[in-house]
């Protein structure tokens, strides 16, 4: 519901994306259209609509977990691009997204975590 009004999955799915990740998501959802459209419905709907939007989290949290989950995955740099400038849209640090990778260290190893620090440094210095 927003501002009391009943609202489908996926608008409120569309309208979280947009404060989460801005203009970022725009072209991930776009290139899905022509080929795998359902995914970017369901990506909508559930991840943003559903699980973004449940109330013991905050989006903070919510994109620390998630850029967390992509680095220990490995090989998602094109995500973690997303979501680590989603991470800045919502409030995160620099400093607070590089040392959330610097805590990864002991349980997902250097490789994983350079890899991140790589792309969040990218992100860094496109945002700027």
């Amino acid at each position: 519901m927003l501002n009391n009004k009943k609202i489908s999955r996926l608008d409120l799915g569309k309208l979280t994306l947009a404060m989460v990740d801005g203009r970022a998501a725009d072209s991930v959802m776009d290139s899905l259209d022509s080929i795998a459209p359902d995914i970017g419905k369901y990506i909508y709907e559930f991840a943003f609509g559903d699980i973004y939007n449940r109330p013991e989290l905050d989006l903070k949290q919510r994109e620390m977990i998630t850029i967390t989950s992509l680095l220990t995955q490995g090989d998602t740099n094109n995500q973690l691009k997303v979501h680590i400038n989603g991470s800045l849209n919502v409030g995160l640090s620099e400093q607070e997204i590089i040392e959330t990778f610097i805590q990864c260290l002991p349980y997902v190893g250097f490789p994983k975590v350079l890899n991140a620090i790589n792309v969040a440094k990218e992100i860094f210095s496109s945002s700027k």
